[in-house]
Protein backbone atom coordinates (compact mmCIF):
# COMPACT_ATOMS: atom_id res chain seq x y z
CA UNK A 1 0.00 0.00 0.00
CA UNK A 2 2.88 2.37 0.71
CA UNK A 3 4.18 1.75 -2.82
CA UNK A 4 0.76 2.56 -4.31
CA UNK A 5 0.57 5.77 -2.26
CA UNK A 6 4.05 6.79 -3.37
CA UNK A 7 3.19 6.15 -7.03
CA UNK A 8 -0.10 8.06 -6.89
CA UNK A 9 1.47 11.00 -5.09
CA UNK A 10 3.90 11.32 -7.99
CA UNK A 11 1.49 10.37 -10.77
CA UNK A 12 -1.47 12.62 -9.96
CA UNK A 13 -0.60 16.31 -9.85
CA UNK A 14 -3.53 17.87 -11.74
CA UNK A 15 -7.03 16.70 -11.06
CA UNK A 16 -7.75 14.60 -7.99
CA UNK A 17 -7.86 10.90 -7.21
CA UNK A 18 -9.49 9.90 -3.93
CA UNK A 19 -8.68 6.39 -2.73
CA UNK A 20 -10.71 4.42 -0.15
CA UNK A 21 -9.25 1.13 1.08
CA UNK A 22 -10.04 -1.34 3.88
CA UNK A 23 -8.78 -0.52 7.35
CA UNK A 24 -6.80 2.49 6.16
CA UNK A 25 -7.31 6.21 5.99
CA UNK A 26 -8.81 7.69 2.84
CA UNK A 27 -6.27 9.63 0.80
CA UNK A 28 -6.68 12.21 -1.94
CA UNK A 29 -3.91 12.82 -4.46
CA UNK A 30 -3.45 15.83 -6.72
CA UNK A 31 -5.12 19.24 -6.78
CA UNK A 32 -8.41 20.23 -8.42
CA UNK A 33 -8.05 21.40 -12.01
CA UNK A 34 -11.04 22.12 -14.29
CA UNK A 35 -9.12 20.63 -17.23
CA UNK A 36 -8.67 17.28 -15.47
CA UNK A 37 -11.24 14.82 -14.07
CA UNK A 38 -11.81 14.20 -10.37
CA UNK A 39 -12.11 10.48 -9.64
CA UNK A 40 -12.89 8.42 -6.54
CA UNK A 41 -12.02 4.73 -6.36
CA UNK A 42 -12.30 2.03 -3.71
CA UNK A 43 -10.18 -1.07 -3.17
CA UNK A 44 -12.60 -3.81 -2.10
CA UNK A 45 -9.91 -5.80 -0.29
CA UNK A 46 -6.28 -5.55 0.78
CA UNK A 47 -5.17 -7.78 -2.07
CA UNK A 48 -5.91 -5.12 -4.70
CA UNK A 49 -2.88 -3.01 -3.84
CA UNK A 50 -0.61 -6.07 -3.90
CA UNK A 51 -1.95 -7.22 -7.29
CA UNK A 52 -1.35 -3.78 -8.81
CA UNK A 53 2.11 -3.43 -7.28
CA UNK A 54 3.17 -6.85 -8.61
CA UNK A 55 2.11 -6.11 -12.20
CA UNK A 56 0.46 -2.70 -12.66
CA UNK A 57 -1.22 -3.15 -16.07
CA UNK A 58 -2.41 -6.71 -15.49
CA UNK A 59 -3.28 -6.25 -11.82
CA UNK A 60 -5.28 -3.04 -12.27
CA UNK A 61 -7.17 -4.43 -15.24
CA UNK A 62 -8.06 -7.70 -13.58
CA UNK A 63 -9.09 -6.07 -10.32
CA UNK A 64 -11.38 -3.72 -12.24
CA UNK A 65 -12.84 -6.61 -14.25
CA UNK A 66 -13.46 -8.61 -11.07
CA UNK A 67 -15.19 -5.73 -9.30
CA UNK A 68 -12.45 -5.37 -6.71
CA UNK A 69 -11.32 -1.95 -7.96
CA UNK A 70 -14.53 0.05 -7.77
CA UNK A 71 -15.00 3.51 -9.30
CA UNK A 72 -17.36 5.60 -7.18
CA UNK A 73 -16.94 8.97 -8.88
CA UNK A 74 -16.40 9.15 -12.64
CA UNK A 75 -15.91 6.04 -14.75
CA UNK A 76 -13.04 3.94 -16.07
CA UNK A 77 -12.37 6.42 -18.87
CA UNK A 78 -12.01 9.22 -16.33
CA UNK A 79 -9.59 7.17 -14.24
CA UNK A 80 -7.38 6.20 -17.18
CA UNK A 81 -7.50 9.72 -18.60
CA UNK A 82 -6.50 11.24 -15.26
CA UNK A 83 -3.44 9.01 -14.96
CA UNK A 84 -2.39 9.25 -18.61
CA UNK A 85 -2.81 13.02 -18.97
CA UNK A 86 -0.64 13.55 -15.93
CA UNK A 87 2.03 11.44 -17.61
CA UNK A 88 1.84 12.38 -21.28
CA UNK A 89 4.26 10.49 -23.54
CA UNK A 90 6.09 13.61 -24.70
CA UNK A 91 6.72 14.74 -21.11
CA UNK A 92 8.41 11.58 -19.90
CA UNK A 93 7.15 8.40 -18.29
CA UNK A 94 6.84 7.92 -14.54
CA UNK A 95 4.55 4.91 -14.57
CA UNK A 96 4.72 2.23 -11.91
CA UNK A 97 6.84 -0.47 -13.57
CA UNK A 98 7.30 -4.18 -12.82
CA UNK A 99 10.62 -5.18 -11.29
CA UNK A 100 13.71 -6.08 -13.32
CA UNK A 101 13.04 -9.82 -13.13
CA UNK A 102 9.46 -9.37 -14.34
CA UNK A 103 10.57 -7.08 -17.19
CA UNK A 104 13.21 -9.60 -18.31
CA UNK A 105 10.70 -12.45 -18.22
CA UNK A 106 8.16 -10.38 -20.18
CA UNK A 107 10.72 -9.51 -22.86
CA UNK A 108 11.51 -13.17 -23.46
CA UNK A 109 7.83 -14.19 -23.33
CA UNK A 110 6.75 -11.57 -25.87
CA UNK A 111 9.47 -12.55 -28.32
CA UNK A 112 7.97 -16.04 -28.27
CA UNK A 113 4.34 -14.85 -28.33
CA UNK A 114 4.91 -12.63 -31.38
CA UNK A 115 6.30 -15.39 -33.61
CA UNK A 116 2.75 -15.88 -34.97
CA UNK A 117 3.16 -18.97 -37.10
CA UNK A 118 0.09 -19.79 -39.17
CA UNK A 119 -1.85 -21.98 -36.71
CA UNK A 120 -1.20 -19.55 -33.87
CA UNK A 121 -2.23 -16.60 -36.06
CA UNK A 122 -5.66 -18.09 -36.71
CA UNK A 123 -6.17 -18.87 -33.02
CA UNK A 124 -5.13 -15.35 -32.02
CA UNK A 125 -7.49 -13.78 -34.56
CA UNK A 126 -10.40 -15.96 -33.43
CA UNK A 127 -9.85 -14.85 -29.82
CA UNK A 128 -10.92 -11.31 -30.71
CA UNK A 129 -12.64 -11.20 -34.08
CA UNK A 130 -14.85 -14.27 -33.68
CA UNK A 131 -16.73 -12.74 -30.78
CA UNK A 132 -20.47 -12.31 -31.29
CA UNK A 133 -21.23 -10.22 -34.37
CA UNK A 134 -23.93 -8.55 -32.29
CA UNK A 135 -21.24 -7.04 -30.05
CA UNK A 136 -19.60 -5.26 -32.98
CA UNK A 137 -22.99 -4.13 -34.31
CA UNK A 138 -23.55 -2.34 -31.03
CA UNK A 139 -20.51 -0.05 -31.08
CA UNK A 140 -19.13 0.16 -34.62
CA UNK A 141 -20.40 2.30 -37.48
CA UNK A 142 -22.90 0.96 -40.01
CA UNK A 143 -20.12 -0.32 -42.29
CA UNK A 144 -18.43 -2.15 -39.39
CA UNK A 145 -15.06 -0.46 -39.80
CA UNK A 146 -13.00 -1.74 -36.87
CA UNK A 147 -9.97 0.49 -37.38
CA UNK A 148 -8.95 4.12 -36.99
CA UNK A 149 -11.37 6.56 -38.63
CA UNK A 150 -10.24 9.78 -40.33
CA UNK A 151 -11.59 12.97 -38.78
CA UNK A 152 -11.45 15.88 -41.20
CA UNK A 153 -13.30 17.63 -38.36
CA UNK A 154 -13.19 16.35 -34.76
CA UNK A 155 -16.92 17.04 -34.55
CA UNK A 156 -17.81 14.64 -37.36
CA UNK A 157 -19.95 11.60 -36.72
CA UNK A 158 -18.34 8.18 -36.58
CA UNK A 159 -20.11 7.22 -39.80
CA UNK A 160 -18.73 10.26 -41.61
CA UNK A 161 -15.21 9.74 -40.27
CA UNK A 162 -15.16 6.10 -41.37
CA UNK A 163 -16.37 7.03 -44.85
CA UNK A 164 -13.62 9.66 -44.98
CA UNK A 165 -11.08 7.02 -43.89
CA UNK A 166 -11.98 4.82 -46.83
CA UNK A 167 -11.74 7.78 -49.19
CA UNK A 168 -8.37 8.76 -47.72
CA UNK A 169 -6.95 5.28 -48.27
CA UNK A 170 -8.56 4.78 -51.67
CA UNK A 171 -7.12 8.06 -52.94
CA UNK A 172 -3.63 6.86 -52.03
CA UNK A 173 -4.19 3.59 -53.85
CA UNK A 174 -5.50 5.42 -56.95
CA UNK A 175 -6.98 2.26 -58.51
CA UNK A 176 -8.32 2.15 -62.05
CA UNK A 177 -11.28 0.19 -63.46
CA UNK A 178 -10.56 -3.46 -64.09
CA UNK A 179 -7.59 -3.66 -61.72
CA UNK A 180 -7.13 -6.56 -59.29
CA UNK A 181 -6.95 -5.56 -55.63
CA UNK A 182 -5.90 -7.66 -52.64
CA UNK A 183 -7.27 -6.69 -49.22
CA UNK A 184 -5.17 -8.41 -46.53
CA UNK A 185 -7.15 -8.61 -43.32
CA UNK A 186 -10.42 -7.58 -44.96
CA UNK A 187 -12.56 -7.46 -41.81
CA UNK A 188 -16.28 -7.49 -42.59
CA UNK A 189 -15.65 -6.45 -46.19
CA UNK A 190 -16.30 -2.73 -46.07
CA UNK A 191 -13.09 -1.56 -47.75
CA UNK A 192 -13.29 -4.19 -50.49
CA UNK A 193 -16.89 -3.26 -51.30
CA UNK A 194 -16.04 0.44 -51.24
CA UNK A 195 -13.18 0.04 -53.72
CA UNK A 196 -15.32 -1.98 -56.10
CA UNK A 197 -18.21 0.46 -55.89
CA UNK A 198 -16.14 3.58 -56.56
CA UNK A 199 -13.46 2.25 -58.91
CA UNK A 200 -15.00 -0.80 -60.64
CA UNK A 201 -12.15 -3.08 -59.55
CA UNK A 202 -12.05 -6.79 -58.72
CA UNK A 203 -11.16 -7.45 -55.09
CA UNK A 204 -9.98 -10.48 -53.16
CA UNK A 205 -10.31 -10.05 -49.41
CA UNK A 206 -8.54 -12.51 -47.11
CA UNK A 207 -9.14 -13.05 -43.40
CA UNK A 208 -8.52 -15.59 -40.66
CA UNK A 209 -11.82 -14.85 -38.92
CA UNK A 210 -14.64 -17.25 -39.77
CA UNK A 211 -17.24 -14.83 -38.41
CA UNK A 212 -15.96 -11.94 -40.51
CA UNK A 213 -15.82 -14.17 -43.60
CA UNK A 214 -19.51 -15.07 -43.28
CA UNK A 215 -20.57 -11.44 -42.99
CA UNK A 216 -18.31 -10.24 -45.81
CA UNK A 217 -19.54 -12.91 -48.23
CA UNK A 218 -23.14 -12.20 -47.31
CA UNK A 219 -22.68 -8.49 -47.94
CA UNK A 220 -21.12 -9.11 -51.35
CA UNK A 221 -23.93 -11.49 -52.29
CA UNK A 222 -26.65 -9.03 -51.21
CA UNK A 223 -24.95 -6.28 -53.22
CA UNK A 224 -24.90 -8.54 -56.26
CA UNK A 225 -21.11 -8.31 -56.64
CA UNK A 226 -19.96 -11.68 -55.29
CA UNK A 227 -18.47 -12.52 -58.68
CA UNK A 228 -16.11 -9.53 -58.46
CA UNK A 229 -15.66 -9.02 -54.70
CA UNK A 230 -14.57 -12.34 -53.23
CA UNK A 231 -13.53 -13.29 -49.73
CA UNK A 232 -11.45 -16.24 -48.60
CA UNK A 233 -10.43 -17.76 -45.26
CA UNK A 234 -6.71 -17.92 -45.95
CA UNK A 235 -3.45 -16.76 -44.44
CA UNK A 236 -1.77 -14.01 -46.45
CA UNK A 237 1.27 -16.27 -46.81
CA UNK A 238 -0.84 -18.67 -48.92
CA UNK A 239 -2.24 -16.13 -51.38
CA UNK A 240 -1.17 -16.56 -55.00
CA UNK A 241 -1.45 -14.44 -58.14
CA UNK A 242 -0.67 -10.89 -59.20
CA UNK A 243 -2.41 -7.77 -57.93
CA UNK A 244 -2.32 -4.17 -59.14
CA UNK A 245 -3.10 -2.86 -55.68
CA UNK A 246 -2.68 -4.25 -52.17
CA UNK A 247 -4.32 -2.70 -49.12
CA UNK A 248 -4.05 -3.81 -45.52
CA UNK A 249 -5.90 -1.95 -42.78
CA UNK A 250 -5.54 -2.89 -39.12
CA UNK A 251 -4.02 -6.29 -39.79
CA UNK A 252 -0.28 -5.68 -39.48
CA UNK A 253 -0.64 -5.38 -35.69
CA UNK A 254 -1.23 -9.15 -35.67
CA UNK A 255 1.69 -10.17 -37.90
CA UNK A 256 4.39 -10.20 -35.22
CA UNK A 257 7.91 -8.72 -35.65
CA UNK A 258 9.57 -12.05 -36.54
CA UNK A 259 7.20 -12.23 -39.54
CA UNK A 260 7.50 -8.62 -40.76
CA UNK A 261 10.09 -9.50 -43.38
CA UNK A 262 7.94 -12.39 -44.56
CA UNK A 263 4.94 -10.08 -44.85
CA UNK A 264 6.67 -7.50 -47.03
CA UNK A 265 8.44 -10.12 -49.11
CA UNK A 266 5.07 -11.75 -49.83
CA UNK A 267 3.49 -8.41 -50.70
CA UNK A 268 6.30 -7.68 -53.14
CA UNK A 269 5.85 -11.11 -54.71
CA UNK A 270 2.11 -10.48 -55.19
CA UNK A 271 2.39 -6.88 -56.38
CA UNK A 272 2.43 -6.13 -60.11
CA UNK A 273 5.47 -4.29 -61.47
CA UNK A 274 3.58 -0.98 -61.54
CA UNK A 275 1.55 -1.85 -58.44
CA UNK A 276 0.88 0.17 -55.29
CA UNK A 277 0.31 -1.02 -51.75
CA UNK A 278 -0.98 0.87 -48.73
CA UNK A 279 -0.36 -0.36 -45.19
CA UNK A 280 -2.44 1.18 -42.40
CA UNK A 281 -1.38 0.11 -38.92
CA UNK A 282 -1.31 1.18 -35.31
CA UNK A 283 2.25 2.09 -34.38
CA UNK A 284 4.33 3.36 -31.51
CA UNK A 285 6.06 6.74 -31.70
CA UNK A 286 9.07 5.63 -29.73
CA UNK A 287 11.37 2.70 -30.33
CA UNK A 288 10.48 -1.01 -30.24
CA UNK A 289 8.72 -2.20 -27.10
CA UNK A 290 6.38 -4.90 -25.82
CA UNK A 291 2.63 -5.34 -25.51
CA UNK A 292 1.40 -4.94 -21.95
CA UNK A 293 0.36 -8.11 -20.13
CA UNK A 294 -3.33 -7.25 -19.81
CA UNK A 295 -3.83 -6.50 -23.53
CA UNK A 296 -1.89 -9.58 -24.56
CA UNK A 297 -3.93 -11.82 -22.26
CA UNK A 298 -7.44 -10.49 -22.74
CA UNK A 299 -7.65 -8.52 -25.99
CA UNK A 300 -4.99 -9.22 -28.63
CA UNK A 301 -2.91 -12.33 -27.89
CA UNK A 302 0.10 -12.24 -30.20
CA UNK A 303 -0.61 -8.60 -31.04
CA UNK A 304 2.08 -5.94 -31.22
CA UNK A 305 2.11 -2.31 -32.39
CA UNK A 306 5.32 -1.65 -34.35
CA UNK A 307 7.69 1.27 -34.16
CA UNK A 308 8.21 3.00 -37.50
CA UNK A 309 11.82 1.81 -37.44
CA UNK A 310 10.62 -1.80 -37.33
CA UNK A 311 8.38 -1.29 -40.35
CA UNK A 312 11.12 0.40 -42.35
CA UNK A 313 13.73 -2.20 -41.43
CA UNK A 314 11.36 -4.95 -42.56
CA UNK A 315 10.98 -3.71 -46.14
CA UNK A 316 14.48 -2.31 -46.61
CA UNK A 317 16.49 -4.31 -49.11
CA UNK A 318 13.40 -5.75 -50.82
CA UNK A 319 13.47 -3.16 -53.61
CA UNK A 320 10.22 -1.52 -52.57
CA UNK A 321 9.95 2.25 -52.93
CA UNK A 322 8.57 4.06 -49.86
CA UNK A 323 6.54 6.64 -51.78
CA UNK A 324 4.54 8.13 -48.89
CA UNK A 325 4.42 7.85 -45.10
CA UNK A 326 1.75 9.63 -43.06
CA UNK A 327 1.35 9.78 -39.29
CA UNK A 328 -2.16 10.04 -37.85
CA UNK A 329 -1.64 11.23 -34.30
CA UNK A 330 -5.01 11.47 -32.52
CA UNK A 331 -7.57 10.20 -35.04
CA UNK A 332 -7.80 6.88 -33.22
CA UNK A 333 -8.46 8.62 -29.90
CA UNK A 334 -11.52 10.28 -31.46
CA UNK A 335 -12.57 6.94 -32.96
CA UNK A 336 -12.27 5.14 -29.63
CA UNK A 337 -14.24 7.86 -27.88
CA UNK A 338 -17.18 7.09 -30.17
CA UNK A 339 -16.80 3.34 -29.59
CA UNK A 340 -16.66 3.85 -25.83
CA UNK A 341 -19.78 6.04 -25.80
CA UNK A 342 -21.69 3.52 -27.90
CA UNK A 343 -20.51 0.66 -25.68
CA UNK A 344 -21.70 2.47 -22.57
CA UNK A 345 -25.07 3.16 -24.19
CA UNK A 346 -25.39 -0.55 -25.04
CA UNK A 347 -24.42 -1.84 -21.59
CA UNK A 348 -27.56 -3.86 -20.99
CA UNK A 349 -27.36 -5.56 -24.38
CA UNK A 350 -23.65 -6.41 -23.95
CA UNK A 351 -24.16 -7.76 -20.43
CA UNK A 352 -26.98 -9.91 -21.80
CA UNK A 353 -24.62 -11.24 -24.50
CA UNK A 354 -21.81 -11.97 -22.04
CA UNK A 355 -21.75 -10.72 -18.44
CA UNK A 356 -20.72 -7.77 -16.26
CA UNK A 357 -17.09 -8.90 -16.16
CA UNK A 358 -16.87 -8.92 -19.95
CA UNK A 359 -18.45 -5.46 -20.09
CA UNK A 360 -15.88 -4.09 -17.65
CA UNK A 361 -13.10 -5.76 -19.65
CA UNK A 362 -14.32 -4.19 -22.88
CA UNK A 363 -14.67 -0.69 -21.43
CA UNK A 364 -11.23 -0.94 -19.81
CA UNK A 365 -9.81 -1.87 -23.22
CA UNK A 366 -11.50 1.01 -25.06
CA UNK A 367 -10.70 3.58 -22.37
CA UNK A 368 -7.06 2.52 -22.13
CA UNK A 369 -6.61 2.52 -25.88
CA UNK A 370 -8.12 6.00 -26.27
CA UNK A 371 -5.82 7.36 -23.57
CA UNK A 372 -2.80 5.75 -25.24
CA UNK A 373 -3.54 7.62 -28.48
CA UNK A 374 -4.50 10.88 -26.79
CA UNK A 375 -1.72 11.06 -24.21
CA UNK A 376 0.51 8.00 -24.70
CA UNK A 377 2.92 6.85 -27.37
CA UNK A 378 0.55 5.30 -29.92
CA UNK A 379 -0.36 6.63 -33.35
CA UNK A 380 -1.33 5.27 -36.77
CA UNK A 381 1.01 4.95 -39.73
CA UNK A 382 -0.03 4.83 -43.36
CA UNK A 383 2.86 3.58 -45.47
CA UNK A 384 2.61 3.56 -49.27
CA UNK A 385 5.03 1.30 -51.13
CA UNK A 386 5.54 0.59 -54.83
CA UNK A 387 7.68 -1.70 -56.97
CA UNK A 388 8.15 0.89 -59.70
CA UNK A 389 9.79 4.28 -59.43
CA UNK A 390 7.03 5.86 -61.52
CA UNK A 391 4.06 3.86 -60.25
CA UNK A 392 2.52 6.97 -58.65
CA UNK A 393 2.64 10.66 -59.71
CA UNK A 394 5.59 12.78 -58.64
CA UNK A 395 3.57 14.93 -56.23
CA UNK A 396 0.86 14.19 -53.70
CA UNK A 397 -1.70 16.30 -55.57
CA UNK A 398 -3.42 13.19 -56.91
CA UNK A 399 -4.17 12.05 -53.36
CA UNK A 400 -5.76 15.34 -52.39
CA UNK A 401 -7.76 15.63 -55.60
CA UNK A 402 -8.87 12.01 -55.50
CA UNK A 403 -9.93 12.21 -51.87
CA UNK A 404 -11.86 15.40 -52.46
CA UNK A 405 -13.70 13.84 -55.40
CA UNK A 406 -14.67 10.80 -53.32
CA UNK A 407 -15.87 12.85 -50.39
CA UNK A 408 -17.89 15.23 -52.54
CA UNK A 409 -19.24 12.50 -54.81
Amino acid sequence: MALIDLFLSRAVKRGTLTLHRPKAATRTFGTPDPAFPDVTIRFADNGVALAIARNPALGAGECYMDGRLIIEQGDIRDLVELLKRNDAWEKGQKNLQPGLAARTFNAVKYRADRINMERRSKRNVAHHYDLSGRLYDLFLDRDKQYSCAYFTDPGNSLEQAQEDKKAHIAAKLAPKPGMRVLDIGCGWGGMALYLHKHFDVDVLGVTLSEEQLKVARDRAAKAGVADRVKFELIDYRRVEGSFDRIVSVGMFEHVGPPQYRTFFRKCRELLADDGVMLLHTIGRMGGPGITDDWTAKYIFPGGYNPALSEIVTAYEGLKLFPTDIEVLRVHYAYTLDHWYDRTMAAKDAIVALYDERFFRMWTFYLAGAAAAFRNGGLCNYQVQLTKGRYAVPLTRDYMIEGERALREG
